[in-house]
């Protein structure tokens, strides 16, 4: 049995993943308490002591706005720990399945990202993640780097799905944004991806991992609402209003049009991800029985 040393457990992947996992190794779960990924002698020491088979970061430093001022903790946690898991897997034989994310492009496309595009990241956010990329592909031959977007889920502690649900529980009008294009990715697909990744031979490398389909964040918040009200979430926002960029202003800027295509992983998989939209009912429904 694979023993998989699995990182950011307490966070809404590594949560979910946590789960996921359990039919198909030892999972040894570690979470910030356990293992700070700002001090490198401490994830040489626990990767060292564990000896595992494989590695699954899915720790971020992923407040994208405070980034841009908190540069130091986002690269030490987004770029500098992921190089440092990649040497010791190399030295100890061991493949690392390493989490990142679509915000390395900039936006400037209309059309879906695909692997072999340029990352131009355009937020310290971004550059950590690209930076961690970078250290993973240069230091573990056993790499697998998927990129992935929009990211929500039942566990963690917040995500657009969540604050959309507490907003439209307060509030007769909701703002979004709607000139900010992605595609929503819940936990519960992310993690059954990475689930068959960790059973099968999978050629090492980049990919993209994403639910199917491409929204605004206000279409998103809009099919939110409607999926929550449905399942009889307390819903009483009567007012979805678009709003640009400009009008909504934050310290990280953000790429208007992010979509990743999928192509490439579908292809190995066998299967295309499940369309946004599915995995959303699939999460309301879960956080509706957990009420």
């Amino acid at each position: 049995m694979k023993r998989i040393l699995l990182t950011g457990i307490t966070g809404q992947l590594g949560e979910e993943l946590q789960r996921t996992l359990v039919p198909f190794g030892e999972i040894i779960g570690v979470d910030r308490q356990s293992l700070d990924l700002s001090q490198t002698e401490q994830i040489r020491g626990v990767i060292a002591q564990i000896q595992p088979d494989l590695i699954i970061n899915a720790a971020a430093y992923t407040a994208v706005d405070k980034a841009e001022t908190e540069t130091e903790a986002a690269m030490a946690i987004n770029a500098t720990a992921p190089t440092i898991m990649a040497q010791e897997a190399e030295r100890i034989g061991a493949t690392l399945i390493h989490v990142s994310t679509d915000y390395v492009f900039d936006g400037s496309k209309n059309i879906p990202y695909t692997e072999s595009d340029h990352p131009n990241p355009i937020n310290a956010y971004g550059k950590s993640k690209l930076l961690g990329e970078q250290g993973v592909q240069q230091n573990c031959d056993r790499h697998i780097i998927l990129r992935t977007a929009w990211v929500y889920g039942v566990y963690g502690k917040g995500n657009f799905v969540k604050t959309m649900l507490r907003l439209g529980t307060q509030r007769q009008e909701v703002r979004v944004v709607v000139d900010q294009v992605g595609t929503p990715t819940w936990t519960g697909d992310l993690a059954g991806a990475i689930a068959k990744i960790t059973q099968h031979n999978f050629p090492y490398g980049v990919y993209n991992c994403t639910n199917s389909g491409a929204i605004s964040w206000y279409d998103f918040a809009v099919a939110i609402f409607e999926e929550a009200e449905k399942l009889g979430f307390p819903v009483q926002v009567q007012q979805v209003v678009p709003i640009t960029t400009p009008e909504y202003p934050t310290p990280a800027p953000r790429p208007a049009y992010s979509v990743l295509s999928g192509k490439k992983i579908s292809g190995v998989l066998g299967t295309h991800l499940p369309h946004w939209r599915q995995g959303l009912r699939q999460m309301l429904k879960q956080l509706y029985t957990q009420k």
